[in-house]
């Protein structure tokens, strides 16, 4: 029996998705590892900051805003960007950019009391940006569409999809699973699920981006601390759990597979870091990888594909894709359903695979 869709990929675009569609008709969703948000998903040092991001993010982040609310998966964080004498013209992008309010050192020093004055030049910071607990917003969605049918299967991977007459067969190891419409959600492997399927691909690039989890700089409390951007996005620090993630927010490019940081990388990104404080880092607690997948245009893909109709593009979130989940699994289904979006209709010409033909 065919069922309604199939959705490739457990991460947070794949579950938001099936949350939503999960109203609309009957779900399968495959995931290829042991749990789902393994890869990107169950990696990222997620922020909700509206303004993070080009205008169709921007536009899908302001709309997410009153989900996350109502989820209670956001906790205040603050948001504050430090920049050196010669980083003049980044940092005033990154102030404009995200609506920053200029401080003094002095005032920068009482929020993060580690700060050197022999190199933090310019400091600017807001409110309004917030913790986003991922495993909460993955596992709400999730349970939503458990609730309404949806079956979720883990160690699932695709490895053969074959279109038919009424729309598709998808081969995994443990059998076949039929549905009229195939959603790509596979994050770093869209491109290959979509060869697979017989479409074109893209054009997506997985980026690495490394993370090292350090101990509090000088046994400080950093509950209160913002979340640090060095300008122009060169490093950044985030308090988590009572102790300090650090990471060179490099942007390397990588096959899609399960990701580790390199420690190269990862030395020169600490070094940006400690160069802007006091206190010297002596130890990593940890260190891990993920992959932020981009569209050529670093704009995420949301629609069906301009030459197979049954094939629908949920792709390249980069490293929006918690803050943007509401909104893109909305819009998603309002898209698969026939429904006007209230995005409008230029952000999701804005977003639509057909840009790319």
């Amino acid at each position: 029996m065919t069922g309604d869709f199939i959705i490739i990929g457990g991460g947070i675009a794949g579950l938001s998705a099936a949350a939503r569609l999960s109203e609309l008709g009957s779900v399968t969703l495959l995931e290829a590892e042991e749990a789902l948000g393994y890869h990107a998903s169950g990696r990222s040092a997620a922020l909700y900051e509206a303004a993070y991001g080009l205008p169709p993010t921007v536009a899908l982040n302001v709309a997410s805003y009153d989900h996350h609310r109502a989820a209670g998966v956001l906790s205040p964080r603050g948001l504050m960007v430090l920049a050196r004498a010669d980083q003049r013209d980044a940092y005033r992008q990154d102030v404009a950019a995200m609506s920053l309010n200029e401080m003094t050192f002095e005032e920068a020093h009482a929020l993060v009391p580690v700060l050197n004055p022999e190199t933090v030049a310019f400091a600017a910071h807001h409110d309004a940006a917030w913790d986003i607990d991922t495993d909460l917003l993955l596992q709400g969605f999730a349970r939503e569409a458990r609730a309404r049918g949806a079956r979720i299967l883990t160690r699932a991977p695709a490895i053969g999809i074959t279109r038919t007459r009424n729309g598709w067969e998808v081969e995994t190891p443990e059998g076949m699973h039929e549905g009229r419409v195939l959603i790509n959600a596979a994050g770093a492997w869209v491109d290959r699920i979509a060869t697979m399927a017989g479409v074109a691909p893209l054009g997506f690039t997985p980026l690495r981006r490394s993370m090292a989890r350090i101990p509090a700089p000088g046994g400080h409390d950093l509950r209160h601390w913002p979340m640090i951007f060095g300008a122009g996005e060169g490093w950044y620090a985030k308090p988590d759990a009572g102790k300090l993630l650090v990471s060179p927010a490099e942007e390397d490019p990588a096959e899609p597979h399960d990701a580790w940081p390199d420690d190269m990388v990862l030395a020169e990104g600490l070094a940006r870091y400690e160069e802007m404080v006091t206190e010297p880092v002596t130890r990593l607690d940890s260190s891990w990888a993920g992959l932020r997948t981009f569209a050529p245009d670093r704009t995420l893909v949301i629609g069906f594909d301009a030459a197979q109709p049954a094939f629908f593009w949920l792709a390249g979130q980069g490293g929006y894709g918690m803050q943007t989940s509401p909104a893109a699994s909305r819009l998603a289904a309002d898209l698969i359903a026939g429904r006007t979006s209230e995005l409008g209709a230029d952000m999701v010409a804005a977003l639509s695979p057909a840009r790319f033909r």
